[in-house]
């Protein structure tokens, strides 16, 4: 099976995030403790599934990281949007554990890279046939708690 091909949203003229959905380009990224890490840059879907698989998070500048390596990738599911304010909250991440995170370089996601952030994040990498259908990739889960 070849891998997905993924793209930015915003390099797809013909998709926008649908409208029962917010968008959450520009909001704070929160971890577990609470502390803001990063931003939402950009979301990565997967054109022919028509959805959103990773979350791109560029870190912020009090993030001590490699100044080449400023953003990485969540599986959306792996994040939840806040009920009362626009924020998105990671709670297997914080300020610390994003240190030891895989840093993303633009659009050069591999099988290999996506299953680097399910270890990191302690989650089974599940079959490949099937990679998406795992929790981790539940678009469902990321805007649940904001309908």
């Amino acid at each position: 099976m070849t891998d997905p091909i993924l793209r930015r949203l915003r390099d797809l003229p013909d998709f926008e995030v649908a409208d029962r959905d917010a968008d959450p380009r520009g909001w704070p990224v929160r971890g577990g403790d609470g502390r803001q890490f990063g931003t939402v840059y950009e979301l990565i879907v997967e054109p022919d599934a028509r959805q959103v698989r990773y979350i791109d998070v560029e870190l912020d500048a009090g993030i001590q990281t490699n100044e080449y390596e400023r953003h990485i990738l969540l599986p959306i599911g792996v994040a939840a949007l806040d009920a009362e304010a626009d924020n998105v909250f990671v709670p297997a991440l914080d300020s610390e554990t994003v240190l030891r995170y895989p840093p993303y370089v633009e659009l050069q996601i591999t099988r290999d890279y996506e299953q680097a952030m399910l270890r990191a994040l302690q989650l089974p990498a599940g079959p490949d046939d099937d990679f998406y259908g795992q929790p981790a990739h539940d678009t469902a889960a990321f805007y649940r708690a904001r309908r």
